[in-house]
Protein backbone atom coordinates (compact mmCIF):
# COMPACT_ATOMS: atom_id res chain seq x y z
CA UNK A 1 0.00 0.00 0.00
CA UNK A 2 1.35 3.41 -0.94
CA UNK A 3 2.29 5.60 2.07
CA UNK A 4 0.25 8.43 0.55
CA UNK A 5 -2.99 6.43 0.38
CA UNK A 6 -5.73 8.38 2.26
CA UNK A 7 -6.78 5.65 4.67
CA UNK A 8 -3.26 5.00 5.89
CA UNK A 9 -2.58 5.81 9.51
CA UNK A 10 -0.19 8.68 10.16
CA UNK A 11 3.09 8.06 11.95
CA UNK A 12 1.56 9.68 15.05
CA UNK A 13 -1.40 7.29 14.89
CA UNK A 14 0.91 4.31 14.35
CA UNK A 15 2.67 5.13 17.61
CA UNK A 16 -0.52 5.96 19.50
CA UNK A 17 -2.36 2.77 18.52
CA UNK A 18 0.66 0.47 18.51
CA UNK A 19 -0.82 -1.89 21.14
CA UNK A 20 -3.84 -2.34 18.88
CA UNK A 21 -1.84 -2.80 15.71
CA UNK A 22 0.07 -5.81 17.05
CA UNK A 23 -3.15 -7.60 18.01
CA UNK A 24 -4.37 -10.05 15.36
CA UNK A 25 -7.98 -9.24 16.33
CA UNK A 26 -7.44 -5.55 15.51
CA UNK A 27 -4.36 -4.84 13.41
CA UNK A 28 -4.13 -2.16 10.73
CA UNK A 29 -7.50 -3.01 9.17
CA UNK A 30 -9.28 -2.95 12.52
CA UNK A 31 -7.76 0.40 13.42
CA UNK A 32 -8.95 1.77 10.08
CA UNK A 33 -12.44 0.55 10.92
CA UNK A 34 -12.28 2.34 14.25
CA UNK A 35 -11.14 5.54 12.56
CA UNK A 36 -14.00 5.36 10.05
CA UNK A 37 -16.66 4.65 12.69
CA UNK A 38 -19.17 7.17 14.01
CA UNK A 39 -20.55 6.60 17.51
CA UNK A 40 -23.26 8.65 19.18
CA UNK A 41 -23.09 8.91 22.98
CA UNK A 42 -26.46 9.74 24.49
CA UNK A 43 -25.54 11.39 27.76
CA UNK A 44 -22.09 12.41 28.98
CA UNK A 45 -22.75 11.53 32.61
CA UNK A 46 -21.76 8.55 34.71
CA UNK A 47 -21.94 6.00 31.88
CA UNK A 48 -21.10 8.33 29.01
CA UNK A 49 -17.93 9.62 30.69
CA UNK A 50 -15.90 6.37 30.71
CA UNK A 51 -17.40 5.23 27.43
CA UNK A 52 -16.41 8.48 25.72
CA UNK A 53 -12.90 8.44 27.17
CA UNK A 54 -12.15 4.89 26.07
CA UNK A 55 -13.75 5.25 22.63
CA UNK A 56 -11.72 8.40 22.03
CA UNK A 57 -8.54 6.74 23.29
CA UNK A 58 -9.21 3.75 21.03
CA UNK A 59 -9.33 5.99 17.97
CA UNK A 60 -13.02 5.95 17.04
CA UNK A 61 -13.02 8.55 14.27
CA UNK A 62 -16.16 10.49 15.14
CA UNK A 63 -17.87 10.81 18.49
CA UNK A 64 -21.20 12.59 18.79
CA UNK A 65 -22.14 13.89 22.24
CA UNK A 66 -25.80 14.47 23.13
CA UNK A 67 -26.47 16.31 26.39
CA UNK A 68 -28.27 19.55 27.25
CA UNK A 69 -27.20 19.65 30.90
CA UNK A 70 -24.53 21.63 32.71
CA UNK A 71 -21.87 20.28 35.05
CA UNK A 72 -22.96 20.23 38.67
CA UNK A 73 -20.73 19.62 41.68
CA UNK A 74 -22.74 16.49 42.51
CA UNK A 75 -21.69 15.01 39.12
CA UNK A 76 -18.01 14.86 40.03
CA UNK A 77 -18.41 11.78 42.24
CA UNK A 78 -18.76 9.61 39.12
CA UNK A 79 -18.65 11.67 35.90
CA UNK A 80 -14.93 11.49 35.26
CA UNK A 81 -15.00 13.57 32.08
CA UNK A 82 -15.32 16.69 34.21
CA UNK A 83 -13.22 18.59 36.73
CA UNK A 84 -14.08 21.03 39.48
CA UNK A 85 -13.35 23.99 37.20
CA UNK A 86 -16.05 22.74 34.79
CA UNK A 87 -18.90 23.23 37.29
CA UNK A 88 -21.58 25.40 35.69
CA UNK A 89 -20.31 24.83 32.14
CA UNK A 90 -22.06 23.01 29.31
CA UNK A 91 -21.42 19.29 29.59
CA UNK A 92 -20.87 18.71 25.87
CA UNK A 93 -18.48 21.66 25.60
CA UNK A 94 -16.47 20.56 28.63
CA UNK A 95 -16.47 16.94 27.48
CA UNK A 96 -15.31 17.88 23.99
CA UNK A 97 -12.35 19.81 25.38
CA UNK A 98 -11.29 16.83 27.50
CA UNK A 99 -11.66 14.33 24.65
CA UNK A 100 -9.77 16.50 22.17
CA UNK A 101 -6.96 16.85 24.68
CA UNK A 102 -6.91 13.08 25.05
CA UNK A 103 -6.89 12.36 21.31
CA UNK A 104 -6.70 15.15 18.71
CA UNK A 105 -7.25 12.62 15.93
CA UNK A 106 -10.90 12.14 16.94
CA UNK A 107 -13.62 14.41 15.57
CA UNK A 108 -16.09 15.51 18.25
CA UNK A 109 -19.61 16.57 17.23
CA UNK A 110 -21.65 18.47 19.82
CA UNK A 111 -25.43 18.16 20.16
CA UNK A 112 -26.43 20.44 23.04
CA UNK A 113 -30.10 19.45 22.79
CA UNK A 114 -32.73 17.43 24.58
CA UNK A 115 -33.61 14.32 22.59
CA UNK A 116 -37.26 14.16 21.56
CA UNK A 117 -39.41 12.73 18.79
CA UNK A 118 -38.59 15.67 16.52
CA UNK A 119 -34.81 15.14 16.42
CA UNK A 120 -33.97 11.61 17.56
CA UNK A 121 -34.26 9.94 14.14
CA UNK A 122 -32.00 12.45 12.45
CA UNK A 123 -29.38 12.22 15.19
CA UNK A 124 -29.38 8.44 15.54
CA UNK A 125 -29.49 7.90 11.76
CA UNK A 126 -26.29 9.90 11.30
CA UNK A 127 -24.18 7.43 13.30
CA UNK A 128 -23.16 3.77 13.06
CA UNK A 129 -23.68 2.88 16.73
CA UNK A 130 -25.41 4.46 19.71
CA UNK A 131 -24.08 4.13 23.25
CA UNK A 132 -27.02 4.93 25.51
CA UNK A 133 -25.93 6.32 28.85
CA UNK A 134 -29.20 8.11 29.59
CA UNK A 135 -30.65 8.05 33.10
CA UNK A 136 -34.38 8.27 32.39
CA UNK A 137 -36.96 6.04 30.79
CA UNK A 138 -38.31 8.51 28.27
CA UNK A 139 -34.89 8.84 26.59
CA UNK A 140 -34.21 5.11 26.70
CA UNK A 141 -37.44 4.30 24.90
CA UNK A 142 -36.91 7.05 22.32
CA UNK A 143 -33.36 5.87 21.61
CA UNK A 144 -34.44 2.24 21.36
CA UNK A 145 -37.28 2.99 18.97
CA UNK A 146 -35.13 5.24 16.79
CA UNK A 147 -32.37 2.61 16.69
CA UNK A 148 -34.85 -0.04 15.53
CA UNK A 149 -36.28 2.30 12.89
CA UNK A 150 -32.84 3.23 11.53
CA UNK A 151 -31.15 -0.15 11.96
CA UNK A 152 -28.57 1.28 14.39
CA UNK A 153 -27.19 -0.91 17.21
CA UNK A 154 -28.03 0.40 20.69
CA UNK A 155 -25.39 -0.39 23.33
CA UNK A 156 -27.43 0.12 26.49
CA UNK A 157 -26.43 0.32 30.14
CA UNK A 158 -28.00 1.30 33.44
CA UNK A 159 -26.81 1.66 37.05
CA UNK A 160 -28.33 2.06 40.50
CA UNK A 161 -26.88 1.58 43.99
CA UNK A 162 -24.28 -1.22 43.57
CA UNK A 163 -25.91 -2.84 40.52
CA UNK A 164 -25.47 -2.41 36.79
CA UNK A 165 -27.13 -3.79 33.66
CA UNK A 166 -25.90 -4.11 30.09
CA UNK A 167 -27.11 -5.36 26.71
CA UNK A 168 -27.04 -4.60 22.98
CA UNK A 169 -30.36 -3.88 21.33
CA UNK A 170 -31.52 -3.02 17.84
CA UNK A 171 -29.26 -5.41 15.93
CA UNK A 172 -31.05 -7.12 13.05
CA UNK A 173 -32.48 -10.43 14.26
CA UNK A 174 -31.95 -9.56 17.91
CA UNK A 175 -34.29 -8.14 20.55
CA UNK A 176 -34.87 -4.50 21.37
CA UNK A 177 -35.32 -2.76 24.72
CA UNK A 178 -39.11 -3.13 24.43
CA UNK A 179 -38.73 -6.91 24.14
CA UNK A 180 -37.43 -6.75 27.72
CA UNK A 181 -39.52 -3.83 29.01
CA UNK A 182 -42.52 -3.30 26.70
CA UNK A 183 -43.71 -0.17 28.50
CA UNK A 184 -42.17 2.30 30.94
CA UNK A 185 -42.90 1.72 34.62
CA UNK A 186 -45.47 3.99 36.28
CA UNK A 187 -44.01 7.40 37.17
CA UNK A 188 -42.28 7.40 40.53
CA UNK A 189 -42.06 3.60 40.84
CA UNK A 190 -38.35 3.31 39.96
CA UNK A 191 -36.11 5.90 41.64
CA UNK A 192 -33.42 7.68 39.66
CA UNK A 193 -29.76 7.72 40.66
CA UNK A 194 -30.28 11.22 42.04
CA UNK A 195 -33.01 9.89 44.32
CA UNK A 196 -31.57 6.51 45.29
CA UNK A 197 -27.83 7.02 44.81
CA UNK A 198 -25.16 5.06 42.96
CA UNK A 199 -21.68 3.92 43.92
CA UNK A 200 -19.35 6.32 42.12
CA UNK A 201 -17.14 3.66 40.51
CA UNK A 202 -20.05 1.54 39.23
CA UNK A 203 -20.78 3.68 36.12
CA UNK A 204 -17.08 3.35 35.31
CA UNK A 205 -17.44 -0.42 35.18
CA UNK A 206 -20.63 -0.47 33.09
CA UNK A 207 -19.62 2.45 30.86
CA UNK A 208 -16.31 0.77 30.07
CA UNK A 209 -18.16 -2.44 29.18
CA UNK A 210 -20.40 -0.39 26.87
CA UNK A 211 -17.31 0.97 25.13
CA UNK A 212 -16.02 -2.60 24.81
CA UNK A 213 -19.26 -3.73 23.15
CA UNK A 214 -19.20 -0.77 20.76
CA UNK A 215 -15.62 -1.55 19.72
CA UNK A 216 -16.47 -5.23 19.17
CA UNK A 217 -19.34 -4.21 16.91
CA UNK A 218 -17.07 -1.89 14.93
CA UNK A 219 -14.39 -4.54 14.54
CA UNK A 220 -16.86 -7.36 13.87
CA UNK A 221 -15.06 -9.43 16.49
CA UNK A 222 -16.19 -11.60 19.38
CA UNK A 223 -19.73 -12.18 20.60
CA UNK A 224 -21.64 -8.96 21.24
CA UNK A 225 -24.36 -8.94 23.88
CA UNK A 226 -27.16 -9.40 21.36
CA UNK A 227 -29.91 -11.53 22.87
CA UNK A 228 -28.05 -11.54 26.18
CA UNK A 229 -28.74 -9.37 29.24
CA UNK A 230 -25.97 -9.00 31.81
CA UNK A 231 -26.40 -7.85 35.41
CA UNK A 232 -23.46 -6.89 37.60
CA UNK A 233 -23.53 -6.88 41.40
CA UNK A 234 -20.56 -4.92 42.70
CA UNK A 235 -21.11 -6.00 46.31
CA UNK A 236 -20.71 -9.69 45.51
CA UNK A 237 -18.55 -9.03 42.39
CA UNK A 238 -20.76 -11.32 40.31
CA UNK A 239 -21.85 -11.10 36.71
CA UNK A 240 -25.04 -12.89 35.73
CA UNK A 241 -26.10 -13.48 32.14
CA UNK A 242 -29.71 -13.99 31.08
CA UNK A 243 -30.82 -15.09 27.63
CA UNK A 244 -33.06 -12.47 26.09
CA UNK A 245 -34.99 -13.77 23.07
CA UNK A 246 -36.65 -11.51 20.58
CA UNK A 247 -40.34 -11.04 21.33
CA UNK A 248 -42.23 -12.13 18.18
CA UNK A 249 -45.10 -9.86 19.23
CA UNK A 250 -42.99 -6.80 20.06
CA UNK A 251 -44.79 -3.69 18.80
CA UNK A 252 -41.47 -2.10 17.87
CA UNK A 253 -39.12 -4.72 16.39
CA UNK A 254 -41.26 -7.73 15.43
CA UNK A 255 -41.87 -8.59 11.78
CA UNK A 256 -44.46 -6.24 10.34
CA UNK A 257 -44.34 -3.87 13.32
CA UNK A 258 -44.84 -0.19 12.61
CA UNK A 259 -43.10 1.60 15.49
CA UNK A 260 -44.09 5.15 16.34
CA UNK A 261 -41.93 7.68 18.11
CA UNK A 262 -43.70 8.93 21.23
CA UNK A 263 -42.48 11.61 23.61
CA UNK A 264 -43.10 10.42 27.15
CA UNK A 265 -42.46 13.90 28.51
CA UNK A 266 -39.33 15.80 29.49
CA UNK A 267 -39.67 14.34 32.97
CA UNK A 268 -42.02 12.01 34.78
CA UNK A 269 -43.91 14.81 36.44
CA UNK A 270 -44.61 16.52 33.10
CA UNK A 271 -47.38 13.99 32.54
CA UNK A 272 -49.19 15.01 35.74
CA UNK A 273 -51.80 17.78 35.95
CA UNK A 274 -50.64 20.99 37.62
CA UNK A 275 -53.96 22.11 39.12
CA UNK A 276 -56.96 20.52 40.80
CA UNK A 277 -60.27 22.29 40.34
CA UNK A 278 -61.73 20.36 43.29
CA UNK A 279 -59.37 21.96 45.82
CA UNK A 280 -58.52 25.54 46.81
CA UNK A 281 -54.94 24.36 47.46
CA UNK A 282 -52.70 24.23 44.34
CA UNK A 283 -50.98 21.00 43.43
CA UNK A 284 -47.60 22.73 43.56
CA UNK A 285 -46.15 25.62 45.53
CA UNK A 286 -42.63 27.08 45.45
CA UNK A 287 -40.30 27.51 48.40
CA UNK A 288 -41.13 31.21 48.71
CA UNK A 289 -44.78 30.35 49.29
CA UNK A 290 -43.87 27.80 51.95
CA UNK A 291 -41.56 30.32 53.61
CA UNK A 292 -44.38 32.90 53.65
CA UNK A 293 -46.80 30.38 55.19
CA UNK A 294 -44.29 29.53 57.90
CA UNK A 295 -43.65 33.20 58.59
CA UNK A 296 -47.42 33.64 58.93
CA UNK A 297 -47.41 30.64 61.32
CA UNK A 298 -50.01 28.98 59.15
CA UNK A 299 -51.12 25.62 60.48
CA UNK A 300 -49.63 23.00 58.15
CA UNK A 301 -47.91 19.62 58.05
CA UNK A 302 -44.52 19.50 56.30
CA UNK A 303 -44.19 15.92 55.08
CA UNK A 304 -40.77 14.65 53.95
CA UNK A 305 -41.01 11.55 51.71
CA UNK A 306 -37.27 11.00 51.23
CA UNK A 307 -35.40 8.01 52.65
CA UNK A 308 -34.05 7.83 56.22
CA UNK A 309 -30.43 8.29 55.11
CA UNK A 310 -31.38 11.44 53.21
CA UNK A 311 -33.20 12.80 56.24
CA UNK A 312 -30.05 12.27 58.30
CA UNK A 313 -28.07 14.38 55.83
CA UNK A 314 -30.34 17.40 56.09
CA UNK A 315 -33.90 18.37 56.87
CA UNK A 316 -36.23 21.34 57.07
CA UNK A 317 -37.04 22.15 60.69
CA UNK A 318 -40.44 20.85 61.72
CA UNK A 319 -40.74 18.28 58.95
CA UNK A 320 -42.21 14.82 59.49
CA UNK A 321 -40.48 11.89 57.78
CA UNK A 322 -42.51 9.16 56.07
CA UNK A 323 -40.53 7.64 53.17
CA UNK A 324 -42.61 7.38 50.03
CA UNK A 325 -42.47 3.59 50.00
CA UNK A 326 -44.04 3.56 53.50
CA UNK A 327 -46.71 6.15 52.79
CA UNK A 328 -49.60 3.77 51.93
CA UNK A 329 -49.21 1.96 55.24
CA UNK A 330 -48.99 5.13 57.34
CA UNK A 331 -51.90 7.21 56.08
CA UNK A 332 -53.60 6.81 59.46
CA UNK A 333 -50.79 8.85 61.02
CA UNK A 334 -51.78 11.88 58.93
CA UNK A 335 -54.78 14.20 59.07
CA UNK A 336 -56.54 14.13 55.71
CA UNK A 337 -58.07 17.56 56.38
CA UNK A 338 -54.77 19.29 57.14
CA UNK A 339 -52.83 21.51 54.76
CA UNK A 340 -49.99 19.12 53.92
CA UNK A 341 -46.87 20.33 52.09
CA UNK A 342 -44.97 17.34 50.71
CA UNK A 343 -41.32 17.52 49.71
CA UNK A 344 -38.44 15.29 48.63
CA UNK A 345 -34.98 16.12 47.24
CA UNK A 346 -35.91 17.86 43.98
CA UNK A 347 -39.65 17.31 43.59
CA UNK A 348 -40.49 14.20 41.49
CA UNK A 349 -41.17 11.80 44.37
CA UNK A 350 -43.20 14.32 46.33
CA UNK A 351 -45.21 15.21 43.21
CA UNK A 352 -46.30 11.61 42.85
CA UNK A 353 -46.91 11.37 46.60
CA UNK A 354 -49.28 14.36 46.39
CA UNK A 355 -51.29 12.75 43.61
CA UNK A 356 -51.51 9.56 45.65
CA UNK A 357 -52.57 11.47 48.76
CA UNK A 358 -55.27 13.36 46.86
CA UNK A 359 -56.60 10.07 45.50
CA UNK A 360 -56.95 9.00 49.14
CA UNK A 361 -58.92 12.07 50.20
CA UNK A 362 -56.09 14.44 51.19
CA UNK A 363 -57.54 17.31 49.16
CA UNK A 364 -55.24 19.91 50.74
CA UNK A 365 -51.96 18.16 49.95
CA UNK A 366 -49.51 20.16 47.83
CA UNK A 367 -46.07 19.52 46.38
CA UNK A 368 -43.04 21.68 47.17
CA UNK A 369 -41.52 22.30 43.74
CA UNK A 370 -37.75 21.95 43.75
CA UNK A 371 -37.79 20.13 47.08
CA UNK A 372 -35.32 20.62 49.89
CA UNK A 373 -32.63 21.51 47.37
CA UNK A 374 -34.57 24.63 46.30
CA UNK A 375 -35.22 25.44 49.97
CA UNK A 376 -31.47 25.41 50.60
CA UNK A 377 -30.72 27.49 47.50
CA UNK A 378 -33.35 30.17 47.98
CA UNK A 379 -34.46 30.21 51.62
CA UNK A 380 -32.07 28.62 54.10
CA UNK A 381 -28.46 28.05 52.93
CA UNK A 382 -27.69 26.50 56.32
CA UNK A 383 -29.47 23.37 55.07
CA UNK A 384 -26.71 21.28 53.38
CA UNK A 385 -27.12 20.36 49.72
CA UNK A 386 -26.28 16.88 48.40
Amino acid sequence: MSPTQPDDLSSDEMRRYGRHLVMPQVGLEGQRRLRQAKVLLVGTGGLGSPAALYLAAAGVGTLGLVDFDRVDESNLQRQVLFATDDVGESKVTSAAARLRALNPHVEIELHDVRLDASNVLELVGAYDIVVDGSDNFQTRYLVNDACVMTGTPDVWGAVLHFEGQLSVFGVRGGPCYRCLFPEPPPPGLVPSCAEAGVLGVLPGTIGTLQATEAIKLILGRGEPLVGRFVTFDALSMRLREINLPKNPECLTCSEGAEPQLVDLGASCEDNLPMTDENSEVPLNIDVHQLHAWREQERDLVLLDVREEQEYELCRIDGSVLIPMRELPGKLAELDSAALTVVHCHHGPRSSHAVHYLRSQGFDRATNLAGGIDAWSLHIDPAVPRY
